[in-house]
């Protein structure tokens, strides 16, 4: 008997041959957000398998938790953003890496506020090298052949602290009768 193992995540050959931009526009309500686009390059095109980039691109989709087409409601997608210092990481559901997004100042202030990005997954290739005018050419595109896929990403809850009390959040106040909490330790007890 034998046993293929197969592994559940992304291939690391599609994981290094993706490339990433971000950018901060209007959401689908119109509110401002964080968006990233993840295509694959063109170095990815493998002739001699019969698994093409683009399924390798929806396998991503699935492993992420599956993204939309754009006619379709923009699902949510389980908490993948993660910042370290300056820099925010996408992590991968079965991937051993996490891919590091290129970013400036001002979207990482927009993502750390609003806690959310919109993610794309560009099912064509585009280099990593494009610039500006090539990548609204590319999303125009692609946008008008249905050839992206959107989510919805986050930053997972903050865990909770291990200082502060659960009941009041550190407040010293019990919120449900506005005296002082009971379940306090005393380094969060307001002083009199």
């Amino acid at each position: 008997m034998s046993v293929t193992l197969t592994p559940s995540g992304p291939e690391l050959h599609l994981l290094v041959s993706l490339a990433a931009w971000t950018w901060p526009g209007a959401g689908p309500d119109g509110r401002e957000i964080a968006h990233i686009l993840i295509t694959h390059t063109t170095a990815l095109t493998d002739t001699g398998t019969a698994v093409t980039a683009e399924d390798r691109m929806r396998g991503l989709s699935a492993c992420l938790g599956g993204l939309t087409g754009a006619r379709e409601v923009i699902p949510e997608l389980k908490p993948c953003l993660q910042l370290v210092g300056d820099h925010v990481l996408l992590h991968i559901p079965g991937a051993s890496r996490r891919l590091r997004l290129p970013t400036r100042r001002t979207w990482t202030e927009l993502v750390t506020r609003t806690s959310e990005a919109i993610l794309m997954l560009g099912l064509d290739p585009l280099p990593q090298s494009a610039g500006a005018a090539r990548l609204d050419a590319y999303l125009d595109a692609a946008l008008a052949a249905d050839r992206l896929l959107f989510g919805r990403v986050q930053f997972p809850p903050p865990a909770p602290r291990a200082d502060v009390c659960s009941t009041c959040d550190g407040s010293g106040t019990d919120p449900t009768s506005g005296r002082a909490c009971p379940d306090c330790s005393l380094h969060c007890r307001l002083e009199p």
